[in-house]
Formats: structure tokens, C-alpha cells, sequence
């Protein structure tokens, strides 16, 4: 799986680029920089750290799921031969996380986070940009569904605020979109290809941090459908940029 046009050049959307300036990015032209930039095997909001069955989730947390080719990364999620603690079967699937990572990236008040992605298509997919720290401070850049196929889930769990965005003509399965969320003091504000589709008025407040979060979940069948067969489940990512 590769990108269908060139890659996009590091310019934050029009709409929230004055007075911010590129501060960290992953581009996914080189190697996944494991243990330096990223962690894949473990996360704090997972109970058990590399799987987490109390959130609806089928995740067995593995990196190398997560792969780079062209300037793309793809996570490709299959049945594990583990168990879950509920007696589901876990499927393996990547996570890209700054926590635990040597340069320990946190996004901060006021920053904006801007990610393309290709949406799944594949029955159970839930890939999500969201963030996490000390069991809290989330806030969901997006979630998406393929049995919604043309709605986005935009969520503020630190100043509860939440919105379902449908767009036919920008959100659909095996297509390409940009997504982005600006942490605001007293609002955060969501961007689809450079358009501002959400404003929540509450807010991250003046001291927000937390780590990113760049993953594909599966769904265990209680709000969406599980996997319906063998998998593979795929989710790619062209890059993930921070301004500040």
C-alpha cells in the first residue's frame, strides 16, 4: 500500500498556520525509529500494557505490524494466538506511541496536530490519532468505523466535548484524508483537510500535555462489528506533524 499523489509538503492547514511553525514530525520515509521515537509494545492506557480487553478492543500489541514504504506507513492487524482475559481472541496489531520512547515527544497547549491517513475498509477496524498521560488527558483527533463509513468520532475527554462529523465526499473507506486538531487552552478545534469542522468552547486548559497516540485497534463487536474473517485489517498513514 502506497500514497495515491505526491506527498504533501510540510505547511499546516491554512486556516490555523499563522503564528505556528513545523516543531516535530514523522514522515515515514525512514525506519520506524523504535525505542528512540516511537514505542510499539506498550502503552499506560492499556491495562496490561500490550492489550487491553476492558475497552471494547481485540489489541495485541505488536511492532512489527507497523511497516514503511515509500513515504507510508501501514499497520496490519491478524489473529494472535492469544487469548484475552475475556476469552476473546487477540488479533496483532501496531501502535505508534512517543510515552516511554527516548525523546519522550508531548504535544502542549496550543499546538496542532495534523495527520493524513487512507481509512480502513476491513470489519473491526478502529484506527484512531489520539492522545494519553498519567491515565487521562485524551483527547481523540479522530476514531473511525468502516460500518460508518463517512462519519469521524472528534472527542474531548479532558473538558468532555464530543462530535460526529460526516463528510460522503471527504470520509470513506480506502480514502485519503487529513485530519488535525488544535489543543486550545479553551477550545480544541478539528480540521478535515483543512477546514475547521469542529470548535469544541471547553478546552484542554493552560497547563495540558500528554504523549500521541498513532494506531489501529479492532473493534470486539459491542458498539461496532469484530472482524468477520482472517484478516488482514490494513490502515496507512502518510505523516503525523506538530506546530507550535
Amino acid at each position: 500500500m502506497t500514497a495515491d499523489s505526491a506527498k504533501s509538503t510540510p505547511t499546516a492547514s491554512p486556516a490555523i498556520a499563522t503564528g505556528r511553525s513545523l516543531l516535530w514530525s514523522e514522515e515515514f520515509d525512514t525506519p520506524i525509529a523504535w525505542g528512540a521515537k516511537w514505542v510499539g509494545d506498550r502503552t499506560s492506557a492499556y491495562r496490561y500494557g500490550n492489550h487491553n480487553p476492558d475497552d471494547n478492543k481485540l489489541d495485541w500489541l505488536s511492532p512489527g505490524r507497523v511497516t514503511v514504504s515509500e513515504g507510508v506507513a501501514v499497520f496490519t492487524a491478524a489473529p494472535a494466538g492469544h487469548t484475552l482475559e475475556n476469552g476473546e481472541q487477540a488479533w496483532h496489531t501496531g501502535l505508534l506511541t512517543t510515552e516511554y520512547s527516548a525523546e519522550g515527544f508531548e504535544v502542549r497547549t496550543g499546538d496542532y496536530a495534523e495527520t493524513r491517513v487512507k481509512l480502513p475498509s476491513g470489519t473491526g477496524a478502529w484506527p484512531a490519532l489520539w492522545t494519553w498521560k498519567d491515565g487521562e488527558n485524551e483527547i481523540d483527533t479522530f476514531e473511525y468505523h468502516p460500518d460508518n463509513p463517512h462519519l469521524l468520532e472528534l472527542s474531548n475527554h479532558v473538558n468532555h466535548a464530543c462530535a460526529y462529523h460526516t463528510d460522503a465526499d471527504a470520509i470513506a473507506p480506502d480514502e485519503w484524508v487529513t485530519i488535525g486538531s488544535c489543543y486550545g487552552e479553551h477550545s480544541v478545534d478539528w480540521y478535515v483537510n483543512g477546514e475547521r469542522v469542529f470548535r469544541d468552547g471547553t478546552g484542554v486548559g493552560a497547563d495540558w500535555s500528554a504523549y500521541l497516540i498513532l494506531n489501529l485497534s479492532l473493534s470486539a463487536g459491542r458498539h461496532h462489528p469484530a472482524p468477520s474473517g482472517p484478516g488482514p485489517v490494513t490502515f496507512a498513514a502518510d505523516y503525523l506533524r506538530v506546530y507550535r
